[in-house]
């Protein structure tokens, strides 16, 4: 029988990546990682609070030493923080708490510790006196002292180290570095559905949800839990009844992506023969096996921020070589866009800042960086170039707002290639280069800035954040960050056919080209290309054999009349379920939710 610390509970968050996930809890607060876990027997309880009261009197000597220290080399009283820091330790209602949180949690002492300090360190982040939120350094300082004074206990090796990560948020590359094997799912506190970490764990196929108020406070390590991407539940403790529901959910789920898969040689034309380059966007060479296994025709987005900042030191020109030629020849017949690198925003910097940007999303970011650092460019566009005779390579700028960006970064194309020329090094003088269309400004000159490139690219991400004015990243106002505005609707309608008008192609590869709700709009609105996941390939190319180009088109002329987004969305979504209703079961969704329409 459950204890009521044991009863099921569900928290609510919103969704960011399907899937379902079953595993036990690792909790990880901020400030400091989380030692080991594991369950102790009742017999082990005294021997692990014996090893909490020993590493707590090291501790203690520790401190007085480090006073002492201080003191005798300096005049004035700088040695009393160590004394207060001390005095922590003993304090009777903490060394109380954490003896009863190892009897009650059947866990062993270090970790135990750790639960106990973290749930009052979060209550002190979050309280409302600014001098209480200072003093959260000096006690998280004191905790890692004592957890530094912990000896192995030799009973225990370590938990089985699968678990699902409950966390209060996620940087991009802690997502991206994470080991798949061992994360079967996470959620975050903080974040939102936009977020790159979101879109990475999407591409990644992590089921996750993020926006957990509280997860970290209320739940324990080592709880058996359940994801439901799709719904945004977080469960623990579930009962035999729910685990055996979200088992056969499991099960139908696989059963649908099988009968997707049956689709994967068909090409990706609508019912009356319309074609859309249905592409993928990755971000490691190692994801092109998920790019052939699903069939996709070719790499619409080959993200390069995580491989060129992944090191204290950017890649030199022949490392980056061996990457992009390795994406080509995998890549081939197709073609792979390489986007020039994109950093700062939500996404890595591109090298240590003096003092944090104001407001990072409007400032040194994207082609700014590359444009401000030549020599870095350049080695990028070199590689890209020579890569370029291994088969069909593209590549693009971000973050482009204007006519000057792009004519600037074709000056420093041509510079590249007058250089190979005079090394005789080979490069196909034809790669095709295109510019991302991500800032209203750029949107509403796309038909001077397509006279200048060979395509353009949506990253409908940041678009719609600019035009909307709305974070993307801040789930404080993720409900005001609506794909569908018709500001949004109208500046991607302006791109489209300021790119025909110039006879150039235009892909979407930014999040709503993923969204299956707004597939009939974005075909009806012209798109040439969309650039998805590699795993959310299957189910837009059911999509895309599902419609009718002309009833798409008729579609897209009616919402580029209505004034809201909700009218917008309820006239797409209406033909999307519709056409292919055998796709939206157990579908909420990504990227988007009604809420934010």
């Amino acid at each position: 029988m459950a204890t009521p610390f044991q009863e099921e509970r569900i928290f609510q968050g919103s969704p960011v990546s399907r899937g379902i996930a079953f595993g036990p809890a690792h909790v990880s607060a901020r400030g400091f990682s989380a030692p080991e876990v594991y369950q102790i027997e009742e017999h082990e309880i005294e021997i692990e609070a014996s090893r909490f009261d020993v590493a707590i009197e090291r501790t203690k000597a520790q401190l007085k030493n480090l006073k002492d220290r201080i003191q005798s080399v300096s005049s004035g009283d700088e040695g009393l923080v160590f004394e207060a820091h001390s005095m922590v330790l003993d304090d009777p209602s903490l060394l109380k708490k954490v003896r009863l949180a190892i009897e009650s949690r059947r866990q062993n002492a270090e970790f135990s510790f750790y639960a106990v300090m973290q749930t009052f360190l979060e209550a002190m982040r979050r309280a409302a006196d600014p001098y209480l939120r200072e003093r959260s350094i000096d006690i998280e300082d004191v905790c890692q002292r004592v957890l530094r004074n912990f000896e192995i206990n030799p009973e225990h090796l370590g938990p089985d180290h699968q678990h699902i990560l409950v966390t209060f948020d996620l940087t991009p590359s802690n997502t991206a570095t994470m080991d798949r094997t061992k994360l079967l799912g996470f959620v975050t506190e903080a974040g939102s559905s936009n977020s790159h970490t979101a879109i990475l764990a999407r591409a990644l196929g992590i089921p996750a949800i993020v926006g957990l108020d509280g997860a970290i406070l209320e739940i324990t390590a080592l709880a058996p839990t359940i994801i439901d991407g799709y719904s945004g539940k977080f469960i623990v403790y579930p009962t035999e009844e729910t685990t055996q529901y979200y088992l056969n959910l499991s099960a139908r789920r696989k059963k649908a992506r099988e009968a997707l898969e049956n689709l994967r040689d068909q090409e990706s034309n609508t019912k009356d023969g319309h074609h859309i380059t249905l592409s993928a966007n990755i971000e490691f060479t190692h994801e092109l096996d998920l790019v052939k296994e699903h069939n996709a025709e070719g790499v619409g987005l080959f993200r390069t921020e995580f491989f060129l900042l992944e090191s204290d030191q950017l890649p030199d020109e022949e490392a980056q070589l061996e990457v992009y030629r390795e994406l080509t020849v995998g890549t081939r017949p197709h073609l792979a866009i390489i986007r020039t690198l994109d950093s700062g925003g939500d996404k890595l910097s591109a090298e240590p800042l003096s003092e944090p940007e104001p407001n990072p999303f409007l400032g040194w970011r994207g082609v700014r960086v590359s444009l401000d650092r030549p020599e870095l460019f350049k080695t990028q566009l070199r590689a890209i170039l020579r890569a370029s005779t291994e088969g069909k390579l593209g590549m693009m700028f971000p973050f482009i707002s204007g006519l000057s960006e792009i004519r600037q970064c074709r000056e420093m194309v041509s510079q590249c290639m007058d250089e190979l020329t005079k090394q005789g090094i080979a490069f196909d003088p034809d790669i095709q280069i295109g510019a991302m269309i991500e800032i209203p400004s750029a949107a509403l000159v796309a038909r001077e800035i397509a006279r200048e490139v060979d395509f353009l690219s949506l990253g409908t991400n940041d678009l719609i954040q600019y035009t909307v004015a709305v974070d993307r990243v801040n789930h404080r106002v993720a409900n005001l960050y609506r794909s569908t505005h018709p500001a949004v609707i109208r500046l991607i309608k302006a791109t489209v056919d300021a790119a025909k008008e110039a006879k150039i192609w235009t892909g979407v590869c930014g999040e709503m080209a993923t969204d299956i709700r707004l597939t009939p709009l974005l075909v009806g609105l012209g798109i040439d290309e969309l650039s998805v996941g590699p795993r959310e390939v299957p189910s837009v190319r059911k999509a895309l054999l599902s419609l009718d180009f002309d009833q798409c088109q008729e579609l897209a002329k009616e919402a580029l009349q209505l004034a809201t987004s909700q009218e917008i969305y309820e006239l797409t979504l209406k033909t999307a379920q519709k056409d292919y209703p055998d796709l939206f079961a157990d579908f909420s969704g990504d990227g988007i939710s009604q809420d934010q329409i």
